[in-house]
């Protein structure tokens, strides 16, 4: 099996070699991978760590701080660094690189999710390689509830964001053992596992890396994440011989965990649950037939009336003019807007509401029919 649309997501103990600074040679190394994988067609976001680390080394830091404040001058500093490491080193094979810093918050507001998958998606189609981390500059919930708290969970997130084949949590251990292997030398790497249950749960632990944020627990927290969503993930060493590629060809490295459903049948049982619904479009019968014979787009014109008050990117049910339910899906305009727009053209979107945000109401990416 191969895998088209990859999530990696690079830990900090990984990148700095377990040392204080970034280590070059293993970044220059995992970009190369990177770089093998874009030129045979895969697509790949990275989610990096490292920013706080660069900061701490131009700072001259050495203990450790764990004040926000300091945490956030030390990824100030340290964020225009690791991006301009990358640059330099995907520049080599001729790729662009961008640069997206999300919170939590960026991901709970439906439009935001809307806006930020979007963009992310039109990254992958330019053939730019994004690499993500989260806005620790600017969030400081102490809470817990605007913060990823890890970029393992950060990641998953983004998996789930770009409806991605693969995520790969590459770290400084070669994946899920029956037992801690520093401390148990009968302990026994698990190559496959079906299913995150309390059993698997403790085999992590708790225990956290020296200078990153999550150990093993935030993990397998992150895997339950993206497999509960349809998304298989693998945790492996980072340091491992040409990793990447050999992942992405479906090659057994570190820990498999599988995925509890398709991302098909995940997400279109989440979107004809109903239970997210904020509203319902009335289609004509023309409509009709093109989402059910064609899989085409739903677009402005087949749409004949809009009830509830729901926002852009919220579900909303699609229903015959007789009632009857014919799927569910994202709306890519707001009620207010697909009143002002329904039955026009999609070409005329833009002079009717004096924006747009494509041509359809719905995307059949977005779309689940009953």
């Amino acid at each position: 099996m191969q895998y088209k649309r990859i999530v990696v997501k690079l830990g900090t103990n990984l990148l700095t070699g377990g040392a204080g600074r970034l280590d070059v040679k293993i970044i220059a190394d995992l970009v190369k991978q990177v770089a093998d994988l874009h030129s045979r067609g895969h697509e790949v976001i990275l989610v990096s760590s490292g920013a706080v680390a660069a900061g701490r080394e131009r700072l001259g830091i050495k203990n450790k701080l764990k004040d926000i404040p300091f945490k956030q001058v030390m990824a100030s500093v340290g964020q225009n660094r690791l991006m301009h490491l990358y640059d330099e080193l995907f520049s080599i094979f001729g790729i662009t690189v961008s640069q997206a810093l999300l919170t939590r918050s960026d991901l709970m507001d439906r439009a935001q999710y809307l806006n930020a998958r979007n963009t992310l998606l039109a990254l992958i189609e330019l053939k730019v390689v994004c690499i993500v981390n989260e806005n620790d500059v600017v969030c400081t919930d102490e809470l817990g509830e605007l913060k990823f708290g890890d970029n393992d969970n950060l990641s998953a997130m983004v998996a789930n964001l770009v409806d991605a084949d693969l995520l790969i949590l590459l770290s400084d251990v070669k994946g899920l053992y029956s037992a801690n292997p520093r401390r148990d030398k009968q302990a026994r790497l698990l190559p496959v596992v079906e299913k995150i249950d309390e059993n698997i749960m403790k085999m992590a632990g708790s225990a956290g890396s020296e200078r990153g944020t999550g150990g093993m627990a935030t993990k397998i927290e992150a895997a339950r994440l993206a497999t509960s969503s349809g998304v298989p993930v693998i945790i492996t060493l980072g340091t491992l011989p040409n990793v990447l590629v050999r992942a992405a060809a479906g090659k057994s490295v570190g820990t498999l965990f599988l995925p509890r459903d398709s991302k098909i049948e995940s997400r279109q049982r989440w979107l004809l649950s109903g239970l997210s619904s904020k509203g319902k479009l009335i289609i004509d019968k023309g409509a009709v037939d093109a989402l059910r014979k064609s899989n085409r787009s739903l677009l402005p014109a087949g749409i004949i009336d809009v009830t509830g008050n729901f926002k852009r990117g919220d579900a909303v049910d699609v229903v015959d003019q007789n009632g009857n339910k014919v799927g569910s899906g994202i709306s890519n305009y707001s009620a207010r807007d697909l009143r002002r727009i329904k039955g026009i053209q999609s070409s005329k979107i833009a002079d009717t509401l004096g924006y747009e945000y494509g041509d359809e109401a719905i995307h059949c990416n977005n779309l689940a029919l009953t």
